[in-house]
């Protein structure tokens, strides 16, 4: 048991999974946090700013474009895949019960996020965790069109990748110590994302 906590505990941590998994682990972080819908624990912002990080130091040998590129290749493809599963049998997600890997209400908060701002969740969603794991799955179960599906997919995972990754290339090519207060950083990101769901969950219990 301690040793899938401690398994647990690495996957959500970007750093180990960089150092550990290298690129191959990392696109397939993005890639199922957005094309598995129990992927919602794990981290994107966070990982996506620390593999910018990495790229300046030289602990991630690429080219900053070409790691931008793969990365938004692995979030549209997650996307797809999370739309497919959407559009097949997302709709039985509503009646399953909440465990340790699906969240019902997750699934809930993404839908009305839809409800609320229609073909641009697809886009906004890249910048909300846990609702940019449901948002592809909704988009299936409200039947959005394929092509229009993916090309929000592509537009937001564009602004997303590109907006964290060059902002962790650049400071740590530019910032040199910026590697030693990375901890801290990770923590601001997971806070600031944190804060538009924790709002609405807040507001929920209150006109409750």
């Amino acid at each position: 048991m301690d040793g899938i906590f401690h398994f647990l505990k690495q996957l959500v941590n970007p750093e180990s999974i960089i150092l550990y998994g290298g690129i191959y682990l990392l696109l397939f972080i993005v890639f199922a946090e957005t094309g598995l819908f129990v992927g919602f624990f794990l981290p994107g912002d966070s990982l996506l700013f620390t593999a910018g990080l990495f790229c300046s130091t030289g602990i991630l040998r690429l080219h900053p474009v070409l790691l931008v590129i793969l990365i938004i290749i692995a979030a549209v493809a997650g996307n797809m895949v999370g739309y497919a599963f959407g559009k097949k049998v997302g709709k039985l997600l509503f009646n399953r019960k909440s465990s340790l890997f699906f969240r019902q209400e997750h699934l809930v908060a993404a839908h009305e996020f839809y409800l609320k701002y229609g073909k641009k969740t697809i886009i906004l969603s890249r910048f909300l965790p846990i609702v940019r794991t449901f948002a592809p799955i909704v988009a299936g179960i409200v039947k959005l069109g394929y092509y229009k599906f993916f090309i929000y997919s592509l537009v937001g995972a564009f602004f997303w990748v590109s907006t964290l990754v060059l902002t962790g290339y650049f400071l740590g090519k530019y910032i040199p110590g910026t590697k030693d207060y990375l901890g801290y950083i990770v923590i601001f990101l997971i806070v600031i994302t944190s804060i538009p769901f924790l709002y609405n969950s807040i507001k929920k219990r209150f006109k409750k």
